[in-house]
């Protein structure tokens, strides 16, 4: 069974869509452990209260982000995992550190990449007037918010939509796909080929999101 290591800065939703999908059977991984930047991080109690081992290691203690990066990843080379999950971990990694994990860096974003890349991506998306919103998941590069794309789930944007109601309609598609995807790479079903993702096996057809709804 494939083994992952979670990294989070703070209540970690998706770190709990992740813990939930394994119990209930769903996610076929072992999650040797949860790591924080942050020692106040509330996803750190969680994932105790679920038996996973946790870590913290507070960025304010480096003097650089470069020390940074090589603690934390000889923190997770400690667990062996095949995959290393970021789950709202608010640090920007460096070149050294992604190409580490190359490949085996998986990360969820707020918008429907590369739309929107970056901080404020529901006041942004709402700014813009964009109809469809979302989230997606992708591997990590260098580039911030860039990567080989694994999947990705649209919303409408309602009229009298504001950050808060938009966020939560995203938040609710990204606890469905972030399970999916990390799912994917447990089966081996993933395949990185000239910079794109493949996706070994059949694929239901999906339903087509219009919005504004034609009527």
């Amino acid at each position: 069974m494939k083994k992952i290591v979670i990294l989070i800065s703070g209540r970690g939703s998706n770190m709990e869509a992740l813990i939930t999908a394994r119990a209930a059977g769903a996610l076929p991984v072992t999650i040797a452990a949860v790591i924080s930047n942050r020692p106040d991080a509330a996803g750190l109690a969680t994932a105790t209260a679920a038996g996973i081992a946790v870590r913290c290691l507070d960025h304010k203690a480096f003097a650089e982000r470069g020390a940074f990066d090589a603690a934390l990843a000889e923190c997770i080379d400690g667990f062996a995992p095949d995959l290393v999950v970021l789950a709202g971990f608010m640090r920007i990694l460096g070149d050294g550190f992604v190409r580490h994990y190359a490949g085996r860096l998986m990360n969820i974003h707020p918008s429907l990449l590369p739309a929107f890349p970056g901080l404020q991506t529901h006041r942004r998306a709402l700014a813009e007037g964009v109809r469809i919103h979302g989230c997606t998941v992708h591997f990590v590069t260098p580039t911030l918010d860039h990567g080989p794309i694994i999947i990705q789930a649209a919303v409408p944007v309602v009229d009298g939509d504001d950050e808060a109601t938009l966020a939560a309609r995203a938040l609710l598609q990204e606890h469905r796909i972030y399970p999916q995807a990390v799912r994917w790479f447990a089966e081996g079903r993933l395949r990185l080929e000239h910079g794109r993702v493949r996706l070994a096996g059949e694929l239901a057809d999906g339903a087509v999101l219009v919005a504004p709804a034609l009527r």
